[in-house]
């Protein structure tokens, strides 16, 4: 997974990729710790760009994509949110909307 550092980073990161996963975490939050080793493996299983971004070190993001809790797991199609898991990410539902994402062609 890349690192987002900025808002201005994942502007750019949107832009060039037109399918993505953005995982958001924050300090001190055991779900999310527990969850993303869970959500990197499906690296190996779906071709699209992977980022990570801790919404405590950047704000601007928790306030531009009206991030309230964490972990969230946001999946992007053409510079648009396609879907949103928060805080209990069932991650059957997650497979298949990444099917979905990825099949579903451009």
């Amino acid at each position: 997974m890349k690192r987002i550092e900025s808002f201005g980073q994942w502007l750019e990161e949107i832009q060039e990729n037109p399918k993505l996963l953005l995982f958001v975490e924050t300090d001190h939050c055991s779900v999310c710790h527990g969850l993303l080793p869970q959500v990197e493996v499906l690296q190996e299983d779906y071709q699209i760009p992977f980022y990570i971004v801790n919404a405590a070190q950047v704000p601007e993001m928790a306030g531009q994509l009206s991030l309230f809790s964490a972990p969230v797991v946001l999946l992007y199609k053409h510079e648009s949110e396609y879907a949103r898991f928060a805080r209990f990410v069932q991650m059957d539902e997650l497979k298949y909307r990444m099917r979905e994402l990825v099949d579903g062609g451009e």
